[in-house]
C-alpha cells in the first residue's frame, strides 16, 4: 500500500505454548532435579513481541502471523492473542500436527534457562501462511530461523523460506527485522546470511553477532563491546540494514550504517526482583522497535529496550512483567543504571 501512512507491527513466525517451571538446579544426566510452579503461557517471537508491544502501548495496532494445532494448546494460544488485543486473523490452525510446546526451566542456582521443545506444527509453517497484501503496518518482526524445517529449507529460487517472506514484506513496504535462535554458529550463518540483504534492522545478542561475523565477542565471561561493534560493522557491509542493535547483560550498543556507535548501559534490577529471563530478549526488541516506530533518537530506543527487558525479568512468563512504556521507564530508572 504505497502512499499509505503506515503504523503498527506484524509479529510473524513461532507461536508455542511455554510450560514455565522453576527448578532448583539443572541436574546431570541420570539424576533428579526438583521443579515447581508450572505456568503455561504463549511463547515465540510472533507471540512475545506482539504482546509486549501491546503492553507498552495498548493503542498501537499489532497483527500476528503463525501456525498452531487444532488442540487444547492451540486454543489456549488463540485465547491469549485475543486477550492481548492482537489482530490474529492470520494465526492459522492446522489439523496436521500438534501445537508447538516448550518445557522452559529456570534454574534457581544459575539463573539460566533451558528449553526443550516439541515443534509440532512449527515444522509446517511456510511462506504460504504470510499475507501482507492488506496490511498498513510499518514493521515486520520475524523469527525463528532454525526450528521451522519448511521455512529453513530452500523455497522456490530463494535460499530459504525466511528470505521469501522478507522479500514479500519489503515489496509490501514493510520495514523488516529478524529474530535469531540459539543454534550452532555454522547453521546460524547458513540461515541468516542470505536474509541480510532483505533486512532494515537486526537486533541480536553479543553471542549471536559474534557467531554471524565469526568473531570472538565475549572474553572471560564478559562482553567485549568494541568487538561487538566491529562485528556489527562487518555484518552491515553484508546486508541492507540501516542499523544493528546488540544487547547483553551490562548494556547495549547500536551501530548504524554511517558508522555511528551508541552505547547505553543496562538497569540494575535488584536480584530479589528477578524471577526468570524468559522473554527478556523479546522485551528488549519490543522496547527498541517501539522507539524506532515512534521515531525516537536511537539512545532513547535503547533506554526503553533496557527498561522493558528489566521489567520482563519480574515474571516467569515471557510477557507478564512488561507494562506501559512510561511505567517501564519510571520503574527501571528507580533501580538506576550500571
Amino acid at each position: 500500500m504505497a502512499g499509505t501512512i503506515r503504523r503498527g507491527f506484524i509479529a510473524g513466525g513461532t507461536w508455542c505454548l511455554d510450560r514455565n517451571r522453576r527448578i532448583d538446579a539443572w541436574p546431570r544426566e541420570d539424576s533428579v532435579g526438583i521443579a515447581w510452579g508450572l505456568e503455561e503461557r504463549g511463547g515465540g517471537p510472533a507471540c512475545n513481541l506482539a504482546i509486549d508491544i501491546k503492553r507498552l502501548d495498548p493503542a498501537i495496532p499489532v497483527e500476528t502471523i503463525g501456525l498452531v494445532g487444532n488442540d487444547e494448546a492451540g486454543r489456549k494460544l488463540v485465547a491469549e492473542a485475543e486477550r492481548a488485543g492482537l489482530d490474529h486473523r492470520q494465526m492459522h490452525v492446522s489439523d496436521q500436527a500438534t501445537t508447538h510446546t516448550t518445557e522452559a526451566f529456570i534454574s534457581q542456582a544459575s539463573g539460566l534457562r533451558t528449553h526443550i521443545s516439541q515443534i509440532g506444527v512449527s515444522a509446517l509453517l511456510s511462506p504460504d501462511h504470510f499475507d501482507f497484501s492488506g496490511t498498513t503496518a510499518r514493521f515486520l518482526h520475524l523469527g525463528l530461523p532454525g526450528i521451522h524445517p519448511t521455512m529453513d529449507a530452500p523455497w522456490g529460487d530463494n535460499a530459504n523460506g525466511w528470505v521469501t517472506v522478507l522479500k514479500a514484506a519489503r515489496a509490501a513496504h514493510l520495514e523488516t527485522n529478524l529474530e535469531l535462535c540459539t543454534v550452532t554458529p555454522e547453521r546460524l550463518r547458513g540461515l541468516i546470511l542470505p536474509c541480510l540483504p532483505h533486512l532494515d534492522t537486526l537486533i541480536v545478542n553479543d553471542k549471536e553477532i559474534g557467531a554471524l561475523a565469526e568473531m570472538e565477542t565475549t572474553r572471560d565471561g564478559r562482553t567485549d563491546v568494541d568487538a561487538c561493534a566491529a562485528a556489527s560493522a562487518v555484518m552491515l557491509h553484508q546486508g541492507a540494514m540501516r542499523l544493528i542493535a546488540i544487547h547483553f547483560p551490562e548494556g547495549a550498543i547500536t551501530v548504524t550504517r554511517s558508522g555511528e556507535k551508541i552505547f547505553v548501559p543496562s538497569f540494575k534490577i535488584p536480584r530479589n526482583a528477578i524471577v526468570g529471563p524468559n522473554g527478556a530478549g523479546d522485551a528488549f526488541a519490543a522496547g527498541f522497535m517501539y522507539g524506532l516506530h515512534e521515531d525516537w533518537a536511537v539512545k532513547d530506543c535503547l533506554w526503553l529496550g533496557h527498561a522493558a527487558a528489566a521489567c520482563s525479568l519480574r515474571s516467569a512468563g515471557t510477557t507478564d512483567g512488561v507494562v506501559e512504556w512510561k511505567q517501564c521507564l519510571e520503574t527501571a530508572r528507580q533501580w538506576g543504571s550500571h
